[in-house]
């Protein structure tokens, strides 16, 4: 018979051939079963008390001596039940973990022409609506030929955008929304919010970003939004 399918059902390799050891032998003595699985003396005892446990061996006492004779098989059925019902108690618990590893905030920061043109990709990669609040005339001459590309890609995925921009950036923008702010509001700075992200860009001669992932960040930020998107004008 194949070891390995009891091993399969959580006995180990030793608990494997004693168990079988004794349906063969019936009835029996520690050193019989020791002769029989060709196993040590000691790790039959071991053994044989961890059976005892998983209710797989049970013994008799006479003349002061133990004899051990193995469950039915069916236990072994019972043993693959008791431990999927202990998984599936785990599970709520273990989900509840999950969710919490994968919206834990992370916080990622990028320097460099290169390095924005990640976070543009990203957002197509989310394939979300994106909220745009403020924006720089550099932002075109900084990452010169991107946008286009960016822009097709976007209307290729049916990304919507909406941005809230200061009145003295007029910009034809596919697929997007727009409203305005006096200039007074205007920043060398830009927030973009999209999925469960907020990037802030910096928009210097040497772009700086910090990206954040995480979703009750990101829904206060679109919360704002909001807010300002009913202030500004069309």
């Amino acid at each position: 018979m194949d070891e390995n399918i009891l091993e399969q059902a959580g006995l180990t390799k030793t608990e494997a051939k004693i168990y079988l050891s004794l349906l063969e032998l019936g009835s029996s003595l520690a050193g019989e079963i020791t002769k029989k699985s060709g196993i040590h003396r000691r790790s039959v005892y071991d053994a044989i008390e961890r059976l005892i446990e998983k209710g797989l061996i049970s013994y008799i006492k006479t003349n002061n001596r133990k004899y051990f004779e193995a469950v039915k098989p069916e236990r072994l059925l019972d043993i693959l039940k008791e431990k999927q019902e202990n998984i599936k108690s785990l599970i709520p618990e273990l989900k509840l973990k999950y969710k919490f590893s994968k919206e834990k905030q992370e916080t990622t920061f990028w320097r460099g022409k290169q390095a924005l043109k990640s976070i543009f990709d990203d957002q197509i990669n989310e394939k979300k609506e994106i909220l745009v609040f403020g924006a720089s005339s550099n932002a075109d001459r900084i990452v010169k030929y991107y946008f286009p590309k960016y822009d097709n890609l976007r209307v290729k995925n049916k990304i919507r955008i909406k941005a809230i921009f200061n009145e003295k950036i007029k910009k034809k923008i596919p697929l997007a929304e727009i409203r305005y702010l006096p200039e007074e509001f205007r920043s060398h700075s830009a927030t973009n919010i999209y999925s469960d992200k907020v990037a802030i860009i910096l928009w210097t001669q040497e772009p700086f970003a910090i990206l954040i992932k995480n979703r009750e960040i990101a829904d206060s930020y679109r919360n704002y939004f909001k807010l300002m998107w009913n202030i500004a004008k069309k």
